[in-house]
Formats: C-alpha cells, structure tokens, sequence
C-alpha cells in the first residue's frame, strides 16, 4: 500500500498514471486532477499543477501540498476544484490514498441521461458491484462547499470507491495509485461496453443477482494483484 512507498516512488507513480490517462485521452484539456497521500506525520498530498498537460507530466512537476492547500515543494498552481474536490475527498475516507477525478468520456455520459448508473449487464460492471455512488450535481467545485458536498457522498457510503458526479464526472478513490488507476481503465471500459450495447436499441440484458454478486466476489479475490500486476505492464510499455 502507499503509506510503505517513499515519495520518490509515488512521484513516480502518479505522474504515470496521468501520463497514461492522457495516452488514453481519458483526460480534459489541462484540466482534472490526481493526487495521492504522502505518508508522513503531517497532512501532504501530490497533486498535478494547473497549467501542465498530463501527457508531458514528470515527477518533478508534481506539488507537494498541506491540508489547507499551501505548495510546501515545488512550483506551480494548485487548481481550486482540485484543492477542493481531493483534500476533502482524502480526509472523508482515509482507504482512498488516490484519488482520481476525470471526466473521461463514456462514465461521463453516463451522469448526463435521466437515471443514468452502471448497470451489471457485464461481467466487467460486476467490478464496481456495491462500490459505486452517485451525487447530483453542484457546479464545478470553485469553493470548498462543493468539495465537502462532494466528500459527504463519500462518508454517507464508505466502501463506495467510484462517485458518479451528476453532469460532471466521475471520481475514484484506491489505497494505492496502481489500483485506482486500474479502477479508472475498468470503470470506463464497463461505461463503454454499455453505451455501446445501449446504442442498439434494444433493452439491456441484466446479470441475475446473485450471479453478479458471486462475479464481483471473484473480482475482489484478484483485483489487488492484478491490478498492481497492470499497471506496472503499463508503465513498462510506456517507458514509464
């Protein structure tokens, strides 16, 4: 887990991921943001500054900051909704060292139709079976209102790992960068597979329970391994 990983490593860890993300056009511009917990006595994070592309992200470019959002090393601005949406979203529920806010396009569309939610009609979607959330929507987080807002979905649902943003996007907590990078690439994998089958016309053909539950009981057995196992293929393809 991240809390045995020195700083050096999660630099290099997180600034992958978002490298990664871009690779895969998962990202927005120069906008949205990852951060992951710095252990320590202190509050710190590492968050991505503003203004750097994710696909040019180095380690070195990521910003240590405290709990109040204050650059204690490097050089850079600190996004408000980023401030906002992970310092909160950290401290509401300490399993998440990663955070991951994107607005990657299929999980997206997702929180844009009326009742919109990640149906269990494939085995993939049976990943996030009990660990998903939605909020409604509450503007784009420029105050820390909206990010305590954001956070309260979070403490009202403790073993929710993904939070559905209403007409926003999608936020994904993990103990370590690795898993919820791998979160990130199944969740929108899940999300295409059902705008796709959805985009026939013809009704959605929905796991029965109890097999959807026994699916996401065996998703949980494997997860960490694979998705350490993934992420760190991932790295290696890219020169990471």
């Amino acid at each position: 887990m991240s809390n045995h990983k020195d700083i050096k490593t999660l630099r290099r860890e997180l600034a992958a991921a978002l490298r990664l993300a871009a690779a895969q056009e998962l990202n927005e511009g120069i906008c949205n943001h990852f951060s992951v917990v710095v252990p320590g006595p202190e509050e710190r994070y590492l968050i991505n500054p503003y203004g750097i592309h994710w696909g040019e992200m180095r380690p070195d470019d990521l910003l240590l900051i405290d709990g109040d959002g204050h650059i204690h090393d490097g050089w850079g601005e600190v996004e408000a909704t980023a401030r906002n949406i992970h310092i909160a979203g950290h401290r509401a529920n300490p399993r998440h060292q990663a955070i991951l806010h994107v607005h990657m396009p299929y999980a997206t569309a997702l929180t844009m139709v009326e009742g919109g939610k990640l149906e269990m009609a494939h085995q993939t979607a049976c990943r996030f079976l009990g660990r998903t959330a939605y909020q409604g929507f509450g503007g784009v987080a420029l105050n820390a209102e909206e990010g305590e807002r954001i956070a309260q979905a979070q403490k009202d649902n403790p073993h929710a790992d993904i939070i559905f943003l209403e007409h926003h996007g999608v936020t994904i907590g993990g103990p370590t960068v690795g898993i919820a990078f791998d979160d990130l690439y199944y969740l929108e994998r899940a999300c295409k597979q059902q705008v796709l089958a959805q985009s026939t016309g013809l009704p959605l053909k929905i796991i029965p329970e109890e097999q959807a539950r026994q699916t996401a009981r065996e998703w949980m057995q494997v997860l960490e391994y694979q998705a350490t196992k993934h992420f760190e293929a991932l790295m290696r393809l890219n020169g990471l």
